[in-house]
């Protein structure tokens, strides 16, 4: 049975995937109508990856015993003024994200819920991941400059992580 304050912060974990969605959702389409398609897929299939992790934290509340409550999200920013500006804001979203998690793990070793502490575990890794991936990008955008776009904007997805089965829903 999953204790209330694990349940609500779980929850309000369901809020922030499904912001990050929108927000990435967002981000693609503004690369979109910028010409840049490279970075739009990139960072569409980021925006489904945050939705994957959303439906995680439901049907986990839902199997403990807690009830997944789906939340108003509330509206990303359209404009954005540079692909790294927009990769800048990724990294320190996932950050925060990254925070979040953390924040959970801290309450469920405090309240000894180790089904939850151990649950979350594929979440701090994915994390770890999802930083060192948003770097990587900031890096290549740095050896490319600005003019360089076309390149970079090419051969981005080529960057980007294959899809991990870890994160199907099952």
């Amino acid at each position: 049975m999953l204790m209330k304050k694990i349940e609500d912060i779980c929850n309000r974990q369901v809020e922030r995937e499904g912001y990050s969605s929108n927000l990435y959702l967002s981000m693609a389409s503004w690369a979109e109508n910028n010409g840049l398609s490279g970075v739009a897929g990139w960072i569409y299939s980021q925006s489904d990856e945050e939705r994957i992790h959303m439906l995680k934290f439901i049907k986990y509340i839902n199997e403990r015993g807690g009830k997944a409550v789906m939340p108003a999200l509330k509206k990303p920013a359209a404009d954005f003024k540079s692909v790294e500006d927009v990769f800048k804001e990724v990294l320190k979203h996932e950050e925060f994200i990254t925070a979040s998690i953390n924040e959970i793990v801290a309450l469920t070793l405090e309240e000894k819920d180790f089904n939850t502490h151990n649950f979350l575990q594929w979440f701090v890794m994915e994390q770890v991941e999802e930083e060192t991936s948003v770097r990587i990008v900031l890096d290549k955008l740095r050896l490319v400059g600005k003019n360089n776009m076309y390149e970079f904007d090419r051969d981005i997805l080529s960057l980007r992580k294959p899809a991990s089965t870890a994160g199907a829903i099952t």
